[in-house]
């Protein structure tokens, strides 16, 4: 399992919480400094099932300066995920091909 985890969130703290407390022990990933590039956040599209925009936090500032919207095409999306991580809603565990956003904390637990 991978956990692409910011320490300084808190749900992505509760997540990992969560994990830990149930004996699992994720590779930890902070995306902030290790971003993903492109084809790791198309393949992460890939595995939550998910629009590219439900990947995304977009009431950051990064998203409004970037002129996004939720109308933005996915390609547009995913490079500016690539280009600022921090765009990246966290936390997302991935496991066998699947994962997750840790939004609430407690979803992580369907991938165990």
């Amino acid at each position: 399992m991978i956990l692409w985890h910011n320490p300084r969130c808190s749900k992505s703290r509760a997540a990992l919480a969560l994990l830990t407390g149930r004996g699992v022990t994720p590779t930890i990933r902070n995306y902030l400094d290790d971003a993903p590039d492109l084809d790791e956040l198309r393949a992460a599209r890939a595995a939550l099932g998910l629009p590219v925009i439900d990947m995304m936090r977009p009431g950051e500032p990064d998203f409004r300066a970037l002129g996004l919207t939720r109308d933005s095409d996915d390609e547009t999306l995913l490079r500016a995920m690539a280009a600022r991580p921090k765009l990246i809603e966290r936390p997302v565990l991935f496991s066998s091909g699947r994962a997750v956003i840790g939004r609430p904390p407690e979803n992580v637990l369907s991938l165990l």
